[in-house]
């Protein structure tokens, strides 16, 4: 990866719609080198797909939560059991497992308080192996969506 590629994913960074001819015109290149790097960035995985960013508050979903997971026991099935059923949790918009304690973090959203408890209730603390959940409520958003730093390395 060169710095035209980082040129490149930066711009579709800000703005996923450009045309190849726009894309190509922001980063000094012709169409043709500009949509064969494309490309190739896109088979590279590089790219991993468009799609649009909604805003959850203007859909109805104004209530997030981070909410934190603690395993009963952290076997091979236990978590694989877990990581799939948490997979058809349609609210989790992120999921990470991490070293230590807590075992999961999640990014979750909801209609409202109400809303939340019924998922925290009936999903959540159902979720196989789980032995606490620790929920935290997001005040706002300082950093967010913020586009991958341009360069790699030190």
């Amino acid at each position: 990866m060169d710095d035209v590629d980082r040129r490149i994913l930066a711009e579709l960074q800000q703005d996923g719609r450009l045309t190849v001819t726009e894309l190509a015109a922001r980063v000094g290149l012709s169409v043709s080198p500009c949509h064969r790097r494309l490309r190739e960035l896109e088979r590279s995985g590089a790219i991993g797909g468009y799609r649009a960013v909604v805003d959850p508050a203007a859909v109805g979903l104004a209530f997030e939560a981070l909410v934190f997971v603690s395993m009963r026991q952290e076997d091979r099935d236990t978590v694989a059991g877990f990581e799939r059923a948490l997979g058809e949790v349609e609210e989790v918009l992120e999921a990470q497992r991490l070293f230590g304690e807590p075992d999961y973090l999640l990014r979750v959203v909801a209609a409202d308080l109400a809303a939340y408890q019924r998922l925290y209730d009936e999903r959540l603390a159902t979720l196989p192996g789980v032995q606490r959940l620790t929920s935290t409520l997001v005040m706002k958003h300082v950093v967010k969506d913020r586009p991958l730093p341009g360069r790699t390395g030190p």
